[in-house]
């Protein structure tokens, strides 16, 4: 036995079991209602087959029959199966008229068929036929309830083939034998022979299996985990561990599924046992967070089966205070997966304690000088910048907390990090797909491709709404609603935010929505909570899909598409770049950067513009937009790939947008003050466009008029002057007309 789990309060578990456990499980001869979503296994597609499935939809005795039978189409076989299968039925009669014994040989009862051999062995039917009939009366039927041939003597209790199968099994009590020939074929999980206590354990993991209504547990699975149970010589799941149970089970089997419940048992038992809560679990090393009521959980996973490894860190002073802070973080609403990350940045601070061996320093010996040489130990240890940055923020919310609760006044004041302490994030570049990426994940053909349609909407949500994987994932079933005009738009809870938001949907993406509440309807028992139910391990339906199944699917339809990058390899693509994908697509059509934050339920700004970047095809189509001429009528040539591409089209936009003139712009930097006494007519940084065509005509006739009135007076002067802006205004005309008639000529 076990020292970890010991038998101690072995009586008190048996009345708690007792007590614990429903009559409807405390049977000897358990045999589950075939449509039991969890414990039930569905009976043989042959008709008049109440036999439980065994393979392909087929009793063990049909589907032998179907092998047997070069495995034809399974629709032709199911409507002609062969005779009905022995076991449950009448065995063959005497054919001799009137004669209610089973059959010996050549259709003949054991009486008959020695008359026949004294006759001479002549042939079998035609002597049958005229052999002289049995008187009736005086013949005790068969005991078992579908069996009518008469028994052999008066010793006897069955017909002569029963009779057999009754030694077989090493001649039961009647009731025994009946019950055992009425269950043939049927799933079932037999507990005779097992001590009680025993019996009674799994009979609760049954009963709890079958509460939860999430993984299935079949009779030959529970009959399985029971039998080895058995032959390790147990009075009870609790005498061996579960690392024991996993080492017992692993010589005898490659079932995993059958492993699986012998650890639930366990597991429930010992729950049972023990009682669940924090007052439960604190005291140990290990929290099991399944057992944790109360804790915020990923979306999906509402009882995660994941641990808490406190036994890895060393120091027992550190352990305490981590185990601790960690508690103090879940019940404050902390997600779970945020606390596993906590943790792990503890057990490298308990790693580096013992690396540098002040283990026993305790918490006072923490100070600044050590934490520079954790500094130092982190930046030599593998992994990327978050995981590093996560080591020294996670230990310094730590350190705050013990201060701001006052948990051990010897922490040195100088034991805290600051904001230089690590090195800066590198930039982050864009997720986004490219568009050569997108055009075959959004081709019909490749849609058509996916075999599961969770995933195929999954995908087309994604890309269409820009919602986070686990959001979609976990979409109510009612997802739909519709404003005063009738527009639909699709309604989720950001998991993140922890709130219900809303983004507009086209019809075409509602009509599939509809679709697949049909398929949910249609294939999973009410009440529908969820548009995505798990397709594993969810019996009720009550289960949404996870993130990481819809990462596998995802990952077989890319294989299966062989969607490539721009070099020819295979994309590896993630559910969260479709999210900055859509983003960047709305922003480089126009859409204003706050209407993108509100359809992607951002909290800031700074984040939707991580998402949505400005792409080089935009920059090119605005800096077309921006193109203009200058004095000499000729465009401005900034050539938008060259290195100085960007930057030149952005000083030129800014230019534009703070030094408009009446009939222009002007294209010096706005740190430089004007040179030019005279207009900007002949300035050669002055830029126009063709929406200025107008003001420069207009400009032009007053030129002219100008350079008349001073050739009549004799102002040579004036006339120089002005003919040089006439012959600028003339040249940039031109080149204006020629963008208007070019532009034309391309619409």
């Amino acid at each position: 036995m076990n020292a970890a789990y010991p038998a101690t309060g072995q009586g008190r578990l048996l009345e708690k079991l007792i007590g614990a456990v429903r009559a409807e499980f405390r049977t000897e001869l358990f045999v589950p209602d075939p449509a039991d979503p969890v414990l039930g296994v569905r009976p043989c597609r042959v008709a008049d087959c109440d036999r439980s499935v065994s393979q392909n939809g087929l009793c063990s005795g049909h589907a032998g029959r179907w092998r047997s039978a070069g495995c034809p189409v399974m629709a032709s076989f199911v409507a002609d199966p062969g005779p009905v299968l022995t076991g449950r039925s009448q065995p063959a009669q005497c054919t001799v008229t009137g004669c209610g014994y089973g059959v010996n040989a050549q259709g003949m009862c054991m009486r008959h068929y020695g008359q026949w051999k004294r006759a001479g062995r002549p042939e079998p039917r035609t002597w049958a036929a005229c052999a002289p009939p049995v008187p009736e009366g005086g013949r005790e039927p068969c005991r078992l309830p579908f069996c009518s041939l008469w028994v052999e003597n008066d010793r006897q209790l069955f017909c002569r083939s029963h009779t057999n199968r009754w030694h077989l099994l090493g001649s039961p009590e009647l009731e025994v034998f009946i019950e055992h020939c009425l269950l043939r074929g049927r799933a079932r999980v037999d507990f005779r022979g097992v001590t009680p206590q025993l019996a009674l354990e799994f009979q609760y993991a049954m009963q709890c299996r079958r509460d939860e209504q999430t993984i299935t547990a079949p009779p030959q699975l529970v009959s399985w985990a029971l039998r080895q149970a058995v032959n390790a010589g147990v009075g009870s799941v609790l005498e061996l561990s579960p690392a024991q149970w996993r080492q017992h089970v692993a010589t005898v089997t490659a079932w995993p599924n059958a492993a699986a419940f012998l650890l639930f048992a366990h597991d429930a038992v010992e729950s049972l046992r023990d009682g669940t809560g924090w007052e439960v679990e604190y005291s140990r090393d290990v929290w099991r967070l399944h057992k944790l009521p109360g804790i915020t959980t990923p979306p999906a996973r509402r009882a995660p089966r994941n641990n808490l490894r406190f036994d890895r860190i060393t120091q027992p002073w550190l352990r305490v205070l981590v185990k601790r802070w960690i508690r103090l973080r879940l019940t404050s609403g902390l997600s779970f997966t945020t606390a596993v990350a906590d943790l792990a940045s503890m057990t490298r601070f308990s790693a580096f304690l013992g690396d540098v061996g002040d283990s026993e320093r305790g918490l006072g010996g923490i100070d600044r000088a050590m934490l520079e040489r954790y500094l130092a130990w982190i930046a030599s240890q593998p992994g990327g910048h978050s995981v590093k940055e996560d080591c020294v923020t996670g230990l310094n919310m730590f350190f705050a907390a013990i201060r701001q609760h006052g948990w051990d006044n010897s922490l040195p004041t100088s034991a805290v990090f600051f904001p230089g302490d690590c090195p800066r994030r590198p930039p982050r570049v864009s997720r986004r797909l490219a568009e050569y990426v997108m055009a075959q994940v959004e081709a019909p053909a490749n849609l058509a491709r996916w075999s599961n349609p969770h995933g195929r909407l999954v995908t087309l949500i994604l890309i269409r709404c820009g919602l986070r994987a686990s959001d979609a994932c976990t979409l109510p079933f009612d997802c739909l609603v519709h404003d005063g005009q009738g527009a639909p738009y699709l309604r989720y809870f950001n998991n993140k935010m922890h709130r219900e938001a809303a983004v507009p949907i086209d019809t075409e993406l509602e009509a599939e929505i509809r679709a697949h509440q049909q398929r949910v309807t249609a294939g999973w028992p009410a009440p529908h909570r969820h548009l995505f139910p798990h397709e594993h391990g969810n019996a009720n339906g009550q289960r949404p899909l996870t993130y990481y199944s819809y990462r596998c699917m995802l990952n077989r339809w890319l294989a299966d598409c062989d969607i490539r990058d721009e070099h020819g390899e295979p994309a590896h693509l993630t559910p969260h770049q479709w999210r900055h994908t859509f983003a960047c697509r709305l922003i480089n059509r126009d859409v204003p950067q706050e209407v993108v934050q509100v359809l992607l339920d951002h909290q800031s700004s700074q984040m939707t513009a991580h998402y949505a970047r400005i792409t080089d095809q935009t920059v090119r189509r605005r800096w077309e937009q921006a193109t203009k001429v200058n004095v000499q009528g000729e465009p401005v040539a900034i050539e938008p790939d060259g290195p100085l591409g960007q930057a030149q089209w952005a000083k030129t936009r800014y230019g534009i947008a703070t030094q408009t003139l009446p009939h222009g712009y002007c294209g010096l930097p706005v740190q430089k003050t004007c040179p030019h006494a005279n207009a900007c007519l002949t300035c050669p940084v002055f830029l126009t466009g063709p929406e200025f065509l107008p003001e420069l005509r207009e400009h032009r006739g007053r030129t002219l008029t100008l350079i008349e009135t001073a050739a009549t007076a004799g102002q040579r002067r004036v006339v120089e002057m002005n003919q040089q802006v006439l012959t600028n205004l003339d040249r940039m005309i031109s080149g204006c007309q020629q963008q208007t008639t070019d532009a034309s000529h391309a619409s």
